[in-house]
């Protein structure tokens, strides 16, 4: 276990980051990477953490964020005989895939050594952020917790022991260390005492939903009022007011699951889902090793050769001497 990488993907899920947990589970010598060792994989190819050599860690990268693309976990096995008794002899470069989330590809290095890392994708959770100080602020919370969501409770200048989890409570309007995005909804439940604030706060943010507590008619003086402090149209159509299915008058813990109801709908439909083609993640630009086939992430590439107007790009030097001694055999 490695506390550094691990307390790393820890701040990484409080920032709502997505990243990949890498871990070596199996070696076999020689091999820089060691059963244990574990890394931290960043959206735009950024490795924190030690896994393995020049070979290895380009194709563990481009693993690492393809596993980002589908959100699900892999076991890659790397080396020339694919893992422990898996030996099936693909080509090196090449992929053997199964469909239990097992990908082998053979490894070229001089090295001969082999490992299987485990890749766990980390995806930010949908979050609700309520606002408020009531009995329903504390359902909301704990419902959107009951099914596995990330939950916030912001009790302007109240106390955390006020509520029923005072781990979930933040005591400042200030929505800026929440990393709120559009996989957010934000719910104002603050019962009349500053909606307006706390609605103004939520449309200074990128939240995919705001949803406020009150009646149609409180709903709409926000509305009114809210115009007046210089919010137009493209800002109110964002609040959905009443919050939640219209239930009719329902106690407060049936408040909260008539809003978590709506939320979960919405997202079935695309809602509180971060927009990967407004925020486009940031990939490293990928080549591949002409002589042994394995990826080369072109920005780090120490070895390159150019050939007929070419750039060619090489994990080693080993494979870099073979291309320049014969370019055409391996060009071919």
């Amino acid at each position: 276990m490695n506390v550094d990488v691990l307390a790393r993907a820890v701040e990484l899920r409080r920032l709502r980051l997505p990243f990949v947990l890498a871990s070596v589970i199996w070696r076999r010598a020689p091999s820089s990477g060691q059963q244990g060792s574990q890394a931290v994989i960043l959206s735009d190819g950024t490795v924190r953490g030690w896994l393995g050599g020049a070979c290895a860690e380009p194709t563990v990268i481009v693993e690492a964020l393809a596993c980002l693309d589908h959100g699900q976990p892999r076991l890659l096995c790397l080396g020339p005989s694919n893992g422990r008794d898996r030996n099936r002899g693909p080509v090196a470069g090449q992929a053997d895939d199964d469909s239990d989330g097992l990908r082998s590809i053979a490894m070229a290095c001089d090295s001969e050594g082999a490992m299987e890392i485990y890749l766990e994708p980390n995806l930010p959770a949908p979050q609700v952020v309520v606002i408020g100080r009531s009995p329903a602020v504390d359902a909301i919370a704990a419902v959107a917790t009951a099914i596995g969501w990330d939950a916030v409770i912001v009790d302007d200048g109240g106390q955390p022991d006020d509520h029923e989890h005072p781990e979930l409570v933040r005591t400042s309007l200030d929505l800026s260390s929440l990393a709120i995005d559009p996989a957010t909804a934000v719910v104002v439940a603050t019962q009349g005492h500053y909606d307006d604030v706390a609605l103004a706060a939520a449309l200074g943010t990128d939240a995919g939903y705001i949803g406020l507590v009150a009646s149609a008619k409180r709903a709409q003086a926000m509305s009114d009022y809210l115009r007046t402090q210089g919010f137009g149209d493209d800002d109110l159509t964002r609040i959905s007011a009443p919050a939640g299915l219209d239930l009719g008058r329902i106690p407060n813990r049936e408040i909260a699951a008539a809003i978590l109801a709506d939320l979960v709908a919405r997202r079935a439909e695309g809602w509180l889902e971060i927009d990967a083609e407004a925020a486009p993640l940031e990939r490293p630009q990928e080549a591949v090793d002409p002589v042994c086939g394995m990826s080369v992430l072109v920005a780090d590439a120490r070895y390159r050769a150019a050939f007929n107007g070419s750039d060619y790009y090489f994990c080693a030097a080993g494979c870099q001497q073979r291309f320049e001694a014969d370019p055409a055999a391996f060009v071919a």
